[in-house]
């Protein structure tokens, strides 16, 4: 097993930006904002004598016992339970404070070694700050840097020299293929953390009933039917016009890199608000990164008929762009149709990666010319003659032909359906791209007189070589009587 390096210290210690230090990553939000993490948040640390886990925890405050400030000690608490080792994480800069105590009180209780971590020591007597600190009875202080990196190598190396060497373990699922990347998205509110936790079967994140709880991308392992998954919980997006704290832009920027880094796309859209412009948006920046997508429509058990009636025309209306993608009627909440919602992920994925073969894709498209040839631009007809798979995640078919910049986007379209329907390519977009053949005559047009026809010009080159080779003849039979 992997050794589990947990983090844990009261609010804006330097926990998410030792994590960042530990992973060589930017995973965690981080800015001088107590409270900022609120979730769980694991990575793999690199830079050690072997592989290990890092897990960030929320802001510890142990006697709270309501509201978010409740949800995220709880959050701590199952951290606390799954670590190999506990770096408690305090500010020299402050010194040892009552909050401090409480959480030292409480660690000590805990049955894995605790290492005392004086954090933000940076120019200072490394021996003076931590002096105050051995009052919390964790044994000698340890002064590091999280920013800088002073004594981050040496604190690590600490936690894992009682651990034995093992092996990383492969990003595969047991079956040797990739392991699907499925990020949640949607706006505040609509139940994603909700529909997390209940695919995960535990707490794993918090789901508060107030608009922006998550503010980080979490990323979750999860086995489910014998296979593999990384779920993405994301934080809501709303409108650029709303978005005024400099945390949340952050949050909306790691939601769009998870958007970007995932295979699948699961956009959860609220019921009972119904469908809204933002909803709109968040699909179509999904369709543009070209992205699998399945939608999942939460909330569902909670209206009437007449309601539901009127949310499936209000999807035919405003979402009649994603008629490629899977819309799934759910609760997350009381976990109702979460099985189907799985299947057609796995449906989603799959086609994103398709393999598409040259023969096959160039009789589809020879196929669709003949039911319906490309409109006529500026008075020449585009020339479709093959086509190949040019790349995946979406799917890329490249067309090669003459004139193709005639081709219009509503012939593109037809043309994506087209190969989307034949190939069965359920839940993602396919994208058709186009590429101009190169003339044979090329060097002709180049050689031509102005208005002179490719005959004519044929023509004088070839009386041109003949006069050339008489010349040469002339020339030889002057030189041979010269030399009698």
């Amino acid at each position: 097993m992997i050794p589990t390096v947990v983090l844990v210290g009261r609010p804006n210690v330097g926990k998410s930006t030792l994590f960042n230090r530990l992973t060589k990553s930017r995973d965690a939000l981080v800015a001088d904002l107590p409270g900022l993490t609120r979730d769980r948040h694991y990575g793999r640390g690199v830079g050690a004598s072997q592989p290990y886990l890092v897990v960030d925890t929320g802001g510890f405050e142990p006697n709270t016992d309501s509201g978010i400030l409740k949800a995220m000690a709880v959050q701590t608490l199952l951290a606390l339970d799954e670590a190999d080792v506990i770096i408690f994480l305090v500010d020299g800069r402050q010194g040892a404070t009552p909050q401090d105590m409480e959480i030292a009180n409480r660690l000590r209780r805990t049955k894995c070694p605790v290492l005392l971590a004086v954090n933000k020591t940076e120019g200072m007597n490394k021996a003076v700050v931590s002096a105050e600190f051995h009052e919390l009875g964790l044994g000698d202080p340890l002064s590091i840097s999280s920013a800088h990196g002073e004594g981050v190598k040496d604190i690590i190396d600490l936690a894992l020299e009682s651990f034995q060497v093992v092996e990383a373990e492969p990003e595969l699922d047991q079956t040797g293929d990739r392991v699907p990347k499925v990020a949640i998205v949607g706006r505040p509110n609509v139940g994603k953390s909700t529909l997390v936790n209940a695919l995960l079967g535990e707490e794993r994140v918090i789901a508060f009933d107030e608009p922006g709880t998550t503010r980080d991308s979490i990323s979750i392992d999860l086995e489910k039917n014998g296979k593999h998954y990384t779920l993405i919980d994301t934080a809501g997006v709303r409108k650029r016009g709303r978005v005024l704290e400099a945390v949340e832009k952050f949050s909306v920027i790691k939601t769009i890199q998870s958007i970007e880094e995932a295979n699948v796309v699961i956009l959860v859209v609220d019921a009972q608000e119904g469908i809204t412009e933002q909803d709109a948006h968040v699909a179509a920046y999904i369709l543009d990164a070209g992205r699998a997508l399945v939608v999942a429509i939460n909330k569902w058990d909670g209206l009437k008929e007449e309601e539901r009636d009127w949310v499936k025309r209000e999807i035919d209306r405003k979402l009649m762009f994603l008629d490629f993608a899977e819309f799934h009627y759910i609760s997350a909440l009381r976990k109702k149709g979460l099985p189907e919602l799985f299947k057609s992920v796995d449906i989603a994925f799959k086609a994103a990666f398709a393999k598409l073969s040259t023969p096959q894709l160039t009789r589809v498209l020879i196929d669709a010319v003949q039911q319906h040839q490309p409109p006529i631009s500026k008075g020449i007809r585009p020339k479709l003659r093959y086509a190949h798979q040019g790349g995946s995640n979406p799917p890329i078919v490249v067309i090669h032909g003459n004139h193709v910049d005639g081709v219009k986007d509503a012939y593109t379209r037809f043309l994506e359906k087209t190969f989307r329907r034949t190939f069965q390519l359920s839940g993602t977009p396919l994208r058709v791209q186009y590429k101009q053949g190169s003339n044979p005559f090329a060097e002709d047009e180049d050689k031509r007189k102005p208005g002179e026809g490719i005959v004519s010009m044929r023509r004088r080159k070839t009386a041109h070589r003949a006069e050339l080779k008489a010349k040469k003849e002339v020339d030889d039979k002057d030189r041979s009587a010269k030399k009698r």
